[in-house]
């Protein structure tokens, strides 16, 4: 697939390891984000997405497990030649605090940054930092047709939580 690197230092996707399904998505600059904000990390690169594909932006794992950092799920279309970011939203939330205690800023690797001071939970985005990941995936496509009447289920309208959570064996 054809990259632009929109910015000099982009880094280009590359998977990390052999038979991974995801490509690694590198933040391009560095960005801070206090508790409660999203920020949008620029990843400096725009792709030639051949048609009937998309790329998924996903969170990478370890970044979900170890920080109150979250990315957003998002869709890349074969249309689309401007430069990809990844949205970010930290969803930390401390409802004791009086606002006026401050830390030291933490990398996404948990890692003091600077010597400037933040509210907690701040987390730092350094310019380098795997960030996302992307899936590029195949699209499918269908045609709508309005009817008034649904085919029949077992299931039929029962959703949310319908299923318990215990697992069964039956089937």
């Amino acid at each position: 697939m054809k990259v632009k690197k929109m910015h000099l230092d982009a880094v280009l996707p590359k998977y990390a390891q052999q038979g991974d399904s995801g490509f690694d998505l590198v933040a391009v600059e560095d960005v801070i984000i206090e508790p409660g904000e999203t920020k949008l990390i620029k990843t400096g690169l725009a792709f030639d997405i051949p048609e009937g594909f998309e790329i998924q932006v996903r969170p990478r794992s370890g970044i979900t497990l170890k920080t109150k950092l979250r990315v957003q799920l998002g869709t890349v279309d074969a249309g689309y030649k401007g430069e990809v970011g990844v949205i970010v939203d930290n969803v930390y939330c401390d409802c004791f605090d009086d606002g006026e205690i401050t830390y030291k800023a933490t990398g996404i690797d948990e890692e003091p940054i600077s010597d400037d001071y933040y509210p907690y939970g701040t987390y730092f985005i350094r310019k380098g930092d795997r960030i996302a990941q992307g899936i590029l995936a195949p699209v499918a496509r269908t045609e709508f047709e309005e009817v008034d009447k649904l085919s029949g289920s077992v299931r039929g309208v029962n959703g949310y939580g319908s299923t318990g959570v215990k697992y069964t064996e039956e089937v």
